[in-house]
């Protein structure tokens, strides 16, 4: 009898411990993660330094899959493929708008352009084109990488608030980042939209200067986040916030300046290109903006969205405010700063 008392009171605690604090599952969550972009998305190195998390192999664990822009990530939560998506703020509306997801919502950022004195993607013309101001591109050709994405929205925005529309006074050409620049040299475009790192090359040729940027015409812009469906957060709550945990943890470890060496390995190391690369300019203020507690900019998010109905490329009206939930990013900043840290990150936001 005694040994059955002392059993079940160790059962009471073993349950009410694994009840407080983190998530403690006997098979851990593994969560498929898309991403598209390295090392603007930090996604797919983020978990690489196993020493700096707390959680990861106890509640959760990670499986990251590469995807050629968002859409395929839009696919992949719409079939139960894919847990995690990072998604364009222009492809997010468009999911809720033709894919009829309601119950998508943004969770965390994953950087922003043109936030808190950070790099803003540039619009390039040839330094001796004798191009000056935005009016002088009446009659050019302009290069974007995607009709309808962040790049191509900022463009056209800049450009019909100069009073100049696509088609009647100028005509836009698809054209992918790494061959812009061929583009403006052989003068078939006048105008390049670049980000990071061909922006920095371009700079360094000294052939090229910026006419304008994203910031210039929209503002601080949420490039890109993190979404889920709604369905699957209320399921896997407790491991989610513990994941959040560790991408706030590491996000910290990748932006601290006394870790940028080693960050930038890491990163040189994945795109298999040479550390010099990135050393004039990855998290630096010549870099875009990361949350370090993954906290998204909804008020930026909600105009970029606006802009996006103006030009045409959204059809309804979207009010973030009902396809957005930070509790998992908030909840985890609070176990991780405490009550000060929460009201800090909300500030900043």
């Amino acid at each position: 009898m005694v040994r059955l008392r002392i059993l079940v009171a160790a059962l009471a605690l073993a349950v009410l411990s694994g009840s407080l604090g983190s998530a403690q599952a006997a098979t851990p969550l593994n969560l498929r993660i898309g991403w598209a972009v390295v090392p603007g998305q930090l996604t797919a190195v983020l978990f690489s330094r196993k020493d700096i998390l707390k959680h990861y192999g106890k509640s959760y664990t990670v499986q990251t899959e590469y995807f050629r822009g968002s859409t395929p990530q839009i696919t992949g939560l719409g079939t139960g493929d894919l847990d995690i998506a990072s998604l364009a703020f222009s492809s997010f509306g468009l999911a809720i708008q033709n894919a009829h997801m309601n119950d998508l919502r943004v969770v965390a950022d994953l950087y922003q352009d043109g936030a808190n004195g950070h790099y803003s993607s540039e619009y390039m013309v040839l330094a001796n084109s004798g191009i000056n101001k935005v009016e002088d591109l009446k009659g050019k050709v302009l290069a974007s990488n995607g009709l309808g994405g962040a790049i191509d929205m900022a463009m056209r925005k800049m450009m019909r608030d100069h009073g100049l529309e696509a088609n009647r006074d100028y005509q836009i050409v698809e054209i992918a980042f790494p061959n812009m620049m061929a583009a403006l040299d052989e003068k078939k475009v006048a105008l390049a939209g670049l980000v990071t790192p061909f922006s920095v090359i371009a700079h360094q040729s000294g052939r090229y200067h910026t006419l304008f940027t994203v910031r210039d015409a929209m503002g601080p812009t949420q490039l890109t986040m993190f979404a889920m469906r709604a369905s699957f957060i209320a399921a896997h709550r407790p491991a989610l916030v513990d994941f959040f945990e560790d991408v706030q943890r590491a996000t910290h470890w990748f932006l601290d300046p006394a870790n940028r060496t080693a960050a930038i390995d890491i990163i040189a190391k994945f795109t298999k290109k040479p550390a010099s690369d990135y050393s004039g300019w990855l998290f630096t203020k010549k870099d875009y903006y990361h949350d370090p507690d993954a906290r998204p900019n909804l008020a930026a998010l909600q105009k970029n969205l606006d802009v996006q109905k103006q030009l045409g490329f959204l059809k309804i009206n979207i009010d973030v405010k009902k396809y957005a939930d930070l509790s998992l990013v908030d909840d985890a900043a609070k176990r991780l700063h405490g009550d000060g840290g929460m009201v800090k990150a909300r500030n900043r936001a």
